[in-house]
């Protein structure tokens, strides 16, 4: 069975909601936003997982020059991930405002982890805006010249 998400981006994941998890479990202000954050992120999680990490799985094939039938279906996936990219933008507007709430609340009570983990999973958003996400789109671009 091939992989939904690439093998280094599923760690970063794991570790990203392991802090999440635990922030959630603090007290206080800071536990309060963190959950929060859970609540805006959770649904936008399965929106990335359905459409903008398969198409990722294919980078490597691709730049080996390894074009295959099976790949059509990443042409559909990443048509749809285009539709769907407004709306994952602006779900990370309210992500980011959330992770700035609790970045906020983690300072007030001193909660350095928490901290740390909401400036990194602002990062990551950045990182999925300005690279992941084209990424995946450039996907099934080439793969529809290539297959045409």
């Amino acid at each position: 069975m091939s992989r939904k998400t690439p093998e280094s981006l599923e760690a970063e994941f794991r570790e990203l909601s392991d802090a999440l998890q635990k922030a959630t479990a603090a007290p206080g202000k800071t536990g309060h936003a963190a959950r929060e954050d859970l609540d805006v992120l959770s649904p936008h999680i399965l929106l990335e997982q359905e459409f903008a990490m398969p198409p990722l799985t294919q980078i490597a094939r691709i730049s080996r020059g390894e074009i295959t039938p099976d790949m059509r279906r990443f042409i559909e996936k990443t048509d749809n991930f285009k539709e769907e990219l407004p709306r994952m933008l602006h779900e990370h507007q309210l992500i980011v405002a959330a992770l700035r709430k609790l970045m906020v609340a983690a300072a007030e009570e001193k909660q350095q982890g928490a901290s740390a983990f909401a400036q990194k999973l602002i990062q990551h958003a950045q990182l999925e805006e300005e690279i992941l996400y084209p990424a995946a789109i450039l996907v099934g671009e080439y793969l529809r010249l290539k297959m045409q």
